[in-house]
């Protein structure tokens, strides 16, 4: 049977919150797996009620992020709290291929819904565990978010200006860059069990998947015993290098000439003023030493220009260089537009709006938006009876007792 989906007919019991967790199985979602998120009506998922809010009324159907991390996927109600959950979740674990969680590890056991337990009700399970510090150390049982997960992987201290306090990078960004390195290590699991028959245990930990990203910094101080410092937009590689003034209000264009050849690209670009041929400015070492005089040259022209015009310019010398865009470039971009990266849903509460689709795109079996995130237990009756194979009268009688809430 020709499938539409790589991940068509893969059963993913969701069990995970906020970032990391949702964001990794709407990968699967959207490449095809039915993926269904085990809320609670009693405890909504914290996601559910974080800003910002469709016309900023606050509501759990009506966060935009949560909507974003969530489309293509099914939401049912489990009150985690009642006696009888448990043996609804199990029947859950029996039905599925993945099941993911990203509770503070001790959770899930106790709940006895951790990998050991559900392994003997599905033997081939692939049980996908994420949290801040991993499932087993000192501080495995230290809860946060990825604001303090990329604080203590070190891009905090390396971020900023060196005569200023550490800026941080944006958001949770520790949130945003592990779920590659997950969706990946549940491929491999799948592809392990196709082979033999196997499942097993993934434990994620967050604040080590971060670490890769630091890769380069963490080598020099191995190699060299070089600790990395804030540089601001400096590079120790490349100048000009920075985010310059362009014409018009706040915009700005970042340019990166790093080779000779670059610098004669960028020389052309700027009509080969008399200050570019400067013998202060010939090498890459001179441009380094003279940061300050360059930048300020750099600013004086390309403050004159419109920042997308400085983009283009550069792009076609050859000069890397991208405009500083704000959300409302980002939604009217051609190239994002070209790749239909914003689809349109149509939410039942909030009504048409835009999320993210995938970056990536796989030639025979691209990824698709569904349909928009769930509403909460949204499906309750359909998935409860006619995907977990309750019957009315157990279905009926679940909700009257307040186990599915």
């Amino acid at each position: 049977m020709t499938r539409r989906f790589v991940f068509e007919g893969l059963k993913v019991a969701d069990f995970s919150w906020v970032g990391v967790g949702p964001i990794t199985t709407r990968y699967l979602a959207d490449h095809g797996a039915t993926v269904l998120r085990i809320e609670s009506t009693g405890r909504p998922e914290t996601l559910r009620r974080a800003s910002p809010f469709k016309d900023n009324v606050e509501g759990v159907n009506r966060s935009g992020y949560f909507n974003n991390f969530n489309a293509s996927k099914y939401s049912i109600t489990l009150n985690m709290a009642h006696p009888r959950a448990r043996e609804v979740a199990l029947r859950i674990c029996r039905w599925a291929d993945v099941l993911a969680e990203s509770f503070r590890p001790g959770v899930m056991a106790k709940w006895r819904l951790d990998y050991e337990s559900v392994r003997e009700v599905k033997p081939d399970i692939i049980y996908f565990s994420t949290s801040m510090q991993g499932q087993t150390g000192p501080r495995a049982h230290v809860t946060g978010f990825g604001v303090q997960a990329a604080s203590m992987a070190g891009i905090t201290y390396v971020t900023g200006w060196p005569d200023r306090l550490p800026a941080g990078p944006y958001g949770a960004y520790t949130d945003t860059i592990n779920p590659r390195l997950a969706a990946a290590a549940i491929a491999a699991a799948l592809d392990y069990r196709r082979r033999t028959g196997q499942g097993q245990h993934l434990d994620l930990s967050q604040y080590e998947g971060a670490l890769l990203f630091l890769a380069p910094l963490l080598m020099q101080y191995v190699v060299n015993g070089t600790e990395a410092k804030r540089a601001g937009s400096r590079s120790p590689c490349a100048a000009p290098h920075g985010a310059y003034p362009c014409a018009g209000d706040d915009r700005w264009c970042a340019i990166a000439v790093r080779t000779d050849d670059e610098w004669a690209a960028f020389r052309r670009v700027l009509g080969d003023p008399p200050w570019t041929r400067e013998e202060r400015f010939a090498t890459l070492e001179g441009r380094l030493q003279h940061t300050d005089e360059l930048d300020a040259l750099v600013a004086a022209w390309t403050s004159q220009h419109p920042a997308q015009e400085v983009m283009r310019r550069m792009q076609e010398a050859g000069v890397p260089a991208g405009a500083a865009l704000d959300g409302r470039d980002l939604l009217d971009d051609p190239q994002l537009a070209h790749r239909r990266h914003f689809p349109r849903l149509d939410h039942p509460e909030v009504g048409l709006h835009s999320i993210d689709a995938l970056a990536h795109r796989l030639s025979k079996s691209p990824p698709q938006v569904r349909m928009p995130a769930p509403c909460l237990g949204e499906h309750n009756s359909t998935v409860y009876t006619s995907v977990l194979g309750f019957s009315d009268k157990e279905f009926v009688e679940l909700v009257a007792d307040g186990v599915i809430d």
